[in-house]
């Protein structure tokens, strides 16, 4: 590779570098490009011939830049941040949902509809029926625990004659 060809590498490099950091913020894709920028033209002045010099010339100049001076650049270029609980059973807990099948509480063969998407759910008492509006209460592997909104919850006959008997 002759000298040239190297040259054009570091000045057309370190532009592409720098318009990266349009697509991937950050801070570092810019500073390499800068310092590639630098290097190429310190190179088409004929200040750095030599390909090693101007390789290590421009991995010490990028590492400087990185770690010198992008904490300055961060302090006063500040990012859009915000926390949120990470914790989605937290933020499930006394959140509605709608019985897709009916739960028991027995076992996980019942669904409710949550956010969008249906989920194994099963009763902490007794029967609720598909169509019901059930409260969250918390979760037990992937099987959401739920009790009914209201705590009336008619018999159906079925159900009556098996009490009688």
């Amino acid at each position: 590779m002759d000298g040239e060809t190297l040259t054009w590498i570091f000045v057309v490099g370190g532009i592409i570098l720098m318009l990266l950091e349009l697509a991937l913020p950050g801070g570092v894709a810019f500073f390499l490009g800068i310092s590639g920028l630098g290097i190429g033209v310190l190179r088409l002045f004929g200040l750095l011939g030599d390909p090693v010099w101007a390789i290590t010339a421009w991995l010490l100049t990028s590492i400087g830049l990185t770690i010198a001076i992008r904490p300055f650049i961060k302090k006063y270029f500040k990012s859009e941040t915000f926390t949120k609980i990470a914790d989605e059973d937290f933020e499930a807990m006394d959140q509605l949902a709608m019985v897709v099948t009916d739960l028991n509480e027995e076992d996980n063969s019942g669904r409710i509809r949550f956010n969008g998407a249906t989920w194994n759910a099963r009763s902490m008492k007794g029967r609720i029926q598909a169509g019901r509006e059930v409260t969250i209460r918390y979760r037990e592997n992937t099987t959401w625990v739920v009790e009914a909104t209201d705590s009336y919850e008619p018999m159906n006959q079925s159900t009556k004659q098996k009490e009688k008997n």
